[in-house]
């Protein structure tokens, strides 16, 4: 898997996914520098509720966002990003001792859903669940990926759509204070 480039160009280059409105979701193909401070401002949101370990830096735009192999997609209204969503391949997540673990790390085959967020004033519209639908149509599309794990706040996972099996319960997640479900999603073509 390629590095990721630690000198970004200061535009973003994406492809558009979806769009209703003035609502659109676009598959991010490389973020440049211009767009990092509304991620991390969007980032803050998580952060809030689960520790500063949650908010991007440039760096973690760089490794996760810019990264390939990974699936980072935004969303807009009216052209201003309003929430993303970060898939990447387990393995880059090689120094976590959960991710190692993975009975299928090293098969390439698992998408982690590292972050997904869209910001407070426009949720209870429909935006997030649209964001995640794409998300989980493309990931589906991506002939190589079979499964889709990630850590979501305990009890979340029983509300998924398609197969989810809870793998493990981990307390004090990432120092949260929170227990959270490492889930695994089979992804059905």
């Amino acid at each position: 898997m390629a590095e990721p480039n630690f000198q970004p160009d200061k535009e973003s280059t994406s492809t558009v996914i979806a769009s209703s409105g003035p609502f659109q979701i676009e598959l991010m193909k490389k973020v440049g520098s211009d767009d990092y401070p509304i991620l991390i401002r969007i980032s803050e949101t998580l952060a809030d509720k689960f520790g500063t370990r949650a908010k991007l830096t440039p760096n973690t735009i760089q490794v996760y966002f810019n990264r390939e192999g990974s699936l980072p997609f935004i969303a807009r209204y009216q052209g201003d990003i309003i929430g993303y969503i970060i898939g990447v391949p387990i393995e880059i997540l090689d120094r976590e001792p959960w991710a190692r673990t993975d009975v299928h790390f090293g098969e390439n085959n698992t998408l982690y859903t590292y972050a997904f967020v869209i910001e407070s004033k426009y949720k209870g519209n429909g935006y997030a669940k649209m964001l995640k639908r794409v998300y989980l149509n493309w990931a589906r599309k991506q002939e190589h990926l079979k499964y889709m794990t990630g850590h979501v706040m305990e009890g979340i996972a029983k509300n998924f759509t398609m197969q989810v099996t809870v793998v493990n319960l981990v307390a004090n997640w990432q120092g949260t204070s929170k227990v959270f479900e490492y889930y695994r999603r089979t992804l059905d073509p």
